[in-house]
């Protein structure tokens, strides 16, 4: 789909409407005096972390307080 031109003031007065038509996917170019200068585009969403996709373990322990010992090491 080519994008759709529009001109500076249009987009000044309908801006909403413009950013709703880019959330759904659309994509629009701004131009001044029918010259393209800038593009509207929607955003890639952010990826999403997953959790738990490595093998393994954690031991009870790890769980467990430090010694005093090593939180003095690190400052604790």
């Amino acid at each position: 789909m080519d994008p759709r031109c529009v001109n500076v003031q249009e987009a000044k007065t309908h801006l909403s409407a413009l950013l709703a038509r880019v959330a759904a996917g659309e994509r629009i170019v701004l131009a001044r005096h029918g010259k393209p200068i800038a593009q509207l585009v929607p955003l890639d969403p952010s990826p999403r972390r997953q959790l738990g996709f490595l093998k393994g373990s954690v031991d009870e322990a790890f769980f467990e307080p430090l010694p005093e010992d090593e939180l003095q090491r690190w400052g604790a």
